[in-house]
């Protein structure tokens, strides 16, 4: 644990990496923090404990409420192939914003990697930058919009990806929910069996990985413009089809420079600060 600049405080533990903002009231502040680090305390463990069926791409029974809540969030994108690890790192953050939000806090925000879990009262609003090789800008979340999760994921990321998005990035109600959808839709931005691109299976990469002999990005070469409308047409497809479901609120989709924008995702060009 440690504090950063702007009142911001920095939890860690193991593969778990949070900053999280909390704005109000002095005291309020004071015991939301408190609040969020104690619900902190113990969580990977929780999540240990399930681990082989969180892996799984079975449905089976979870018992803890962070498992539970990634099962719930990968559950509209079956049958095709996912995991509740899709979901983990937008549900723990969910989770802890949840425990440290309370009476007199005006909004605040956990960033798990990217991930991030938003909290809006009434009147309030977060900014936060969203770009890819110097492509994007800035989003605003007001109170009123229906967003209050942001996840990112692509073949460049901390997880493995089946596309090879740069990144995609996804508005939803929840983090988890991003968390799966932007997972799903970067898998779908690809141009299947093309020389440029590398892949290798999962286990060669990490032995525990919940992929198993999937074969996952490791490179992608030059591309034509044309292949790369092509690609991101691919992914814009799954994206439009989760936002008709009300899943997600909107996307945006990057790849070699090139940016596809979907639903409630208007990017700012502007100088502000990100997350204040």
């Amino acid at each position: 644990m440690a504090w950063l600049e702007g009142g911001r405080l920095h939890l860690n533990h193991g593969p778990i990496d949070l900053v999280i903002g909390i704005f109000g009231a002095e005291r309020a502040v004071g015991d939301a923090f408190v609040r969020a680090i104690a619900r902190f305390d113990g969580l990977l463990e929780e999540l240990v404990a399930e681990l082989p069926a969180l892996r799984s791409a079975r449905p089976l029974a979870l018992h803890g409420p962070v498992a539970r809540a990634m099962a719930a969030a990968v559950a509209p994108h079956r049958p095709a192939f996912i995991t509740p690890m899709a979901a983990v790192a937008g549900a723990v953050a969910d989770t802890v914003l949840a425990a440290g939000v309370g009476p007199g806090v005006r909004r605040a925000y956990v960033n798990n990697g990217g991930d991030i879990a938003l909290y809006l009262a009434p009147g309030q609003a977060l900014r936060c930058a969203v770009a890819q090789a110097g492509v994007g800008g800035l989003i605003t979340i007001n109170d009123h919009d229906p967003v209050r999760g942001i996840a990112t994921s692509g073949w460049r990321g901390r997880s493995f990806s089946f596309g090879i998005a740069d990144a995609v990035t996804v508005l939803a109600a929840s983090a988890a929910r991003a968390d799966a959808a932007a997972t799903m839709i970067a898998n779908a931005v690809d141009l299947p069996g093309h020389p440029a691109i590398t892949r290798r299976p999962a286990v060669e990469l990490q032995v525990d990985s919940d992929l198993g002999s999937r074969l996952v990005t490791v490179a992608v070469g030059t591309l034509t413009p044309g292949e790369v409308a092509r690609a991101l047409d691919r992914g814009a497809l799954v994206a439009d089809a989760l936002r008709a479901r009300g899943v997600i609120a909107g996307a945006a989709l990057f790849l070699h420079h090139e940016v596809r924008i979907l639903g409630q995702m208007a990017l700012a060009r502007t100088p502000e600060p990100c997350l204040g």
